[in-house]
């Protein structure tokens, strides 16, 4: 089963393609975090790697926090690896065939652990999901991936222990519990509001964690706990970044080359019709050769936005074209995405923010959680509820003081939920 907020999609044998072994996934999968290991020591030696992994585990966490200018670009890609690795043996232990769910769960875990998500502050959400799935009396199988979403939410525990730091060892016992405690519940919460944007949000445990951190933020500010957001970024790492980024797509896109019968545009007619709404798996619906190229497409699209806003690439930004790599097998394409990216980007020259900023950028690049809308409604929908989530979510991260990660998926979750009932009145009048 993939389960997204409470949908079950059975995977049935006659409809999945089998010209690709799992064994042939699961070392595509592999081959980003491995790269990262490699070039971790390339960077760094192992007393950098190790004090520059400290330094990342102990600094609060919240938006922005780009663990680049943290601790290091070595010390990043550890963490990228180490998280990214753990991740998908999870998914192999539990004999897991790889759909477009889990490699969207994947890369949006790599990309997140350049900023916010680390090798420390993820587990009790983890630990909270397992016991909601014993409580259930179903198989983790069922709920990992919610719990590997639900990692949005890894700030909050960091915030947590700052907070309870004057408890020493008590401190550290309830932040533990505290986020187990989300981890439980946050399974049925995502399954709930998935109903109120009705699957034209892609990042719905987004959703989900910003209303949870909304609640938990306002209840740790009245008793005195003033967090508040981060704005930490890195600028001296632009050129690798992209050449680096640059090569991960240009390799999915041969890789996926030879798995499509050595060919480029074999099955995407039929890709780009599809509308994206959860859920739409393209490995099922296109194969799993045609989905690595649309993955690789969609982050040259993605680092094409960044070049043209004049962007400095930073472990944010990295992170925004991962995830929208992850979500190229599993919603995205270029014609439910572009008019997003366009709306956003019109909005800032509009609006009072600079277009070469990083929230700017990675507000179009995360912003694409709402391609749902423009593959159904259209080129205009897409530009209209693009140009509107960049001044929302440009709000909505004071709600939760940054502790939701996916802070884009909680401002897509409120703009789909308003939009989609309006847009649909124009889409029946013609």
């Amino acid at each position: 089963h993939l389960i997204n907020g409470g949908i079950i999609y059975m995977r049935d044998n006659l409809l999945v393609q089998r010209q690709v072994s799992e064994r042939t996934k699961y070392l595509v999968l592999l081959l980003f975090p491995v790269t990262c290991l490699i070039l971790s020591f390339y960077f760094s030696n192992i007393s950098e790697l190790f004090n520059g992994l400290i330094k990342i585990i102990i600094h609060r966490d919240v938006l922005l926090t780009d663990y680049i200018e943290v601790g290091g670009l070595g010390a990043t890609l550890l963490n990228v690896s180490l998280l990214t690795l753990i991740n998908i043996f999870f998914l192999w232990i539990l004999g897991f065939s790889i759909g477009g769910f889990q490699i969207a769960a994947i890369f949006t875990i790599a990309g997140f652990a350049f900023f916010g998500k680390n090798i420390l502050n993820v587990w009790p959400i983890y630990i909270g999901g397992y016991l909601y799935a014993k409580s259930q009396k179903k198989p983790y199988k069922n709920f990992i991936l919610i719990s590997m979403f639900g990692t949005a939410l890894a700030p909050m525990i960091t915030e947590v222990a700052y907070a309870l730091a004057h408890l020493n060892y008590w401190g550290i016992l309830i932040t533990t519990v505290v986020g187990i405690v989300i981890g439980f519940f946050l399974p049925p919460i995502a399954t709930h509001v998935l109903r109120a944007h009705d699957g034209y949000n892609l990042y719905n445990v987004g959703f989900a964690g910003g209303l949870i951190g909304t609640l938990v933020h306002s209840f740790m500010k009245s008793y005195g706990f003033v967090g508040g957001a981060n704005m930490i970024l890195s600028t001296d790492r632009d050129l690798f970044l992209k050449i680096f980024m640059s090569i991960v797509f240009l390799v999915l896109i041969v890789i996926g080359y030879f798995l499509n019968g050595r060919s480029l545009i074999k099955g995407y007619i039929k890709l780009l019709k599809l509308p994206g709404k959860l859920i739409e798996d393209f490995t099922i619906t296109a194969g799993f050769g045609m989905t690595l190229i649309n993955m690789g497409l969609m982050g040259f699209i993605g680092l094409f936005f960044v070049i043209i806003c004049k962007g400095v690439m930073n472990g944010p930004i990295v992170g925004g074209l991962l995830t929208i790599i992850g979500f190229a097998s599993f919603g995205k394409h270029p014609r439910n995405c572009i008019p997003i990216m366009i709306g956003v980007l019109l909005a800032s020259i509009f609006n009072v923010w600079d277009t070469s900023s990083t929230p700017v950028i990675i507000a179009a690049l995360f912003g694409t959680s709402l391609a749902p809308v423009a593959g159904e409604f259209g080129v205009i929908g897409g530009i209209v509820v693009g140009f509107l989530h960049l001044s929302l979510v440009m709000s909505v991260g004071a709600l939760h003081g940054g502790m939701n990660l996916y802070n884009n998926g909680f401002s897509a979750g409120i703009i789909a939920t308003l939009m989609v009932p309006v847009l649909s009145v124009f889409k029946r009048r013609t």
